[in-house]
């Protein structure tokens, strides 16, 4: 099968799993819709360039200047690390608000480069607001008109009636994702950082780590029908560990964003340890994931600064070989693709079960199980070597009412029953049968094969 994007493998078959637990209701639903449910593997990869380390708003930055670190040699030794791994593949570039309006030679020279990447392969150039943290550090109308301004710029800069896919924000409100589809065009938003808090310069726990389309309620709620649907399909950032993922930020001296990023893996961990990591983490989608789900996606934003351009070939060369049928594209092509097969969120019905890895924070002995659909998100942890039961860590209902934050904080998380994170008084690890009567009654009328392991 082909390694790039060109040719896309359908079907409706899924795996023995997946059909054991939703045959019958999701042939029903996919024939209602006239859609099929998306099959295969795929992996986007976003390179970002920018100025400063973290530019909040156009005006005012923290962090360091990376100037340096983002020359137009350093933007094509990235690419041709990509190319080395993925021969044919495309990739989305982002880039910053002072990158897209420095007057230097280098940045002229950069802003060249990246429009011919897209004229020579097919990659996505797109934005980046605030630095990842937008809704963190400025007003919604702010940031709505800083991303308007700048993909004007980005469409001049290529040239030829260019417009990106989708934008690349970190984070991202979820009015500004609504306006995105309704006054931009765009129904793709890399609009979350799954499971991140206590990390860098905000927090977003609480979503979901595949796409979906967010509540206008909050980005982190999926939709829960025609009233609160937005047509901006929401994508995370980092494809992590899953059970590094559920510690707060750096708890236990583990790094709890570690998975495919290259600062997290290779940095902390030395080349061979982290890039086993890398490999281990997209296992995790791409073997068990694919079963369960019917596909698996990877996904992954290296910085142009942070190097580890030798580390990209690595794991896109070992990904080709293990997984040759990978589809890697845009991540705009990706978000549209599952858009095209999936019309709403009424058939989420995303499932991992993933054993640690044995790195830092991924203890080895432990298995974790994460249940995400449209009305909630459920984590079971337990110790698979002493066959002990499984505990709930993590129990976050979507039919809830949810509000995002109206003034400026870096706290934007969606919290409610039970939160993997353990920040909070009540976010103890408990069976299922200690969680309330209605609660179990949601959990088993849609998983009944949790009953017996109360």
């Amino acid at each position: 099968m082909s390694w790039s994007r060109r040719n896309f493998v359908y079907g409706a078959a899924t795996s023995a799993a997946s059909l054991a637990l939703t045959e019958s209701k999701a042939a029903a639903y996919f024939k209602a819709a006239g859609a099929s449910p998306l099959n295969g593997r795929f992996l986007t990869h976003v390179s970002l360039v920018r100025v400063n380390q973290i530019e909040v708003t156009p005006g005012h930055s923290i962090g360091e200047d990376e100037s340096a670190d983002n020359t137009p040699d350093h933007i094509r030794s990235r690419r041709e690390a990509f190319a080395k791994g993925c021969p044919g593949g495309q990739m989305t570039w982002a880039i910053s608000w002072l990158a897209l309006n420095d007057n230097r030679q280098q940045y002229q020279d950069a802003r060249r480069l990246l429009a011919s990447y897209h004229d020579r392969y097919g990659d996505e150039i797109t934005y980046i607001p605030g630095g990842y943290f937008a809704p963190m550090y400025d007003t919604r109308e702010h940031n709505r008109k800083n991303i308007h301004d700048a993909l004007s710029l980005i469409s001049k800069m290529v040239g030829g009636g260019y417009r990106p896919q989708c934008v690349v924000a970190g984070f991202l409100d979820s009015e500004n994702q609504r306006r995105l589809a309704s006054d931009e065009g765009i129904h793709v938003c890399q609009g979350q950082i799954w499971s991140q808090h206590g990390i860098d310069h905000g927090d977003g726990d609480g979503g979901i780590c595949y796409p979906y389309y967010p509540s206008r309620e909050h980005y982190l709620k999926p939709a829960q029908g025609a009233a609160d649907f937005i047509d901006c399909v929401c994508l995370d950032g980092w494809t992590c560990d899953f059970l590094t993922a559920r510690r707060e930020g750096f708890e236990g001296k583990f790094n709890s964003r570690l998975g495919v990023g290259p600062i997290e893996a290779v940095g902390n961990l030395g080349t061979e340890k982290g890039r086993k990591e890398m490999l281990d983490t997209t296992a995790m989608h791409f073997d068990r994931g694919h079963a369960l789900n019917g596909f698996g996606w990877v996904t992954s934003i290296w910085e142009v600064s942070v190097g580890h351009d030798q580390d990209l070939t690595y794991w896109l060369q070992a990904i080709r070989d293990r997984w040759p049928d990978t589809q890697v594209m845009t991540e705009g092509a990706f978000g549209l693709e599952w858009r095209k097969h999936t019309p709403d969120n009424a058939s989420l019905n995303y499932r991992f079960d993933a054993k640690g890895t044995g790195a830092p924070g991924s203890e080895k002995e432990l298995e974790i199980e994460w249940f995400m659909n449209r009305d909630f998100r459920l984590a079971l942890l337990h110790n698979w070597e002493k066959g002990t039961p499984p505990m709930a860590i993590d129990f976050t209902r979507y039919d809830l009412k949810a509000e995002e934050p109206r003034d400026l904080q870096r706290e934007w998380s969606l919290m409610n029953v039970l939160n993997q994170k353990g920040t909070r008084s009540q976010d103890k690890p408990i069976r299922l049968g200690q969680l309330s009567d209605e609660d179990q009654h949601r959990i088993y009328r849609r998983y009944p094969e949790l009953k017996n392991r109360v």
